[in-house]
């Protein structure tokens, strides 16, 4: 059940193969949603949700689907499972729903979620397309918790909403919040920061 094959599919996406420091993908929701942490966090774990749920069932339907509609059934599979996640969230956190506002719709177009399951999900059995949705998803949302505590802590001085910067006296020795942190560009620089701290660390990655 948890063979090394099983393992490097829920590890991988966490360093050597993340989607968006390595495969470039889910670039616009990381930079748009990740201004604050909590906002962040629910984002990261209702795109893993998303992607883990619509791989398992995409995969147990894989042999029944004809290709020529096979993009039309897993829209409506992802579709179907973030109207789920948004009602859950407009119900438990609506005021993080009201944050995420549109992205959490946007799920549904989220070239991770479709690209696993085109190369992965459609051509696997199901537990494994589950572990490799997991584990992309939590690559994904790594990403977007680092921006998040780093966008918030420096553009704010919060952390989920707590004064940290304040509790700790900061702003007595004359350092005052970087509000350009909040802003949409400062994600992107952040992003590419981690990517080229990432790729400098680890030399294999330049080749891919």
């Amino acid at each position: 059940m948890f063979s090394a094959k099983i393992l490097k599919l829920l590890t991988s996406p966490l360093s050597q193969s993340n989607p968006i420091t390595v495969q470039i993908l889910g670039i616009c929701s990381a930079l748009a949603v990740t201004a604050k942490l909590k906002p962040a966090f629910v984002m990261a774990l209702s795109v893993t949700v998303v992607t883990a749920f619509s791989s398992l069932i995409i995969s147990m339907l894989r042999n029944t689907i004809p290709s020529r509609i096979r993009i039309i059934v897993q829209l409506v599979v992802v579709a179907a499972l973030v109207i789920l996640v948004d009602q859950i969230l407009k119900a438990y956190v609506y005021d993080v729903s009201k944050q995420l506002s549109v992205f959490v719709g946007l799920i549904i177009t989220n070239c991770i979620i479709m690209g696993r399951i085109e190369a992965f999900a459609l051509g696997n059995k199901p537990w494994p397309s589950f572990v490799d949705g997991i584990g992309n998803g939590l690559g994904y949302g790594i990403i977007l918790v680092v921006l998040g505590f780093v966008r918030e802590l420096l553009g704010a001085g919060t952390v989920w909403g707590y004064p940290v910067f304040e509790k700790i006296g900061i702003y007595h020795t004359g350092y005052t919040n970087n509000s350009l942190m909040l802003l949409p560009p400062m994600a992107l620089i952040c992003v590419g920061i981690i990517i080229w701290i990432q790729r400098s660390r680890n030399k294999n990655l330049i080749e891919k």
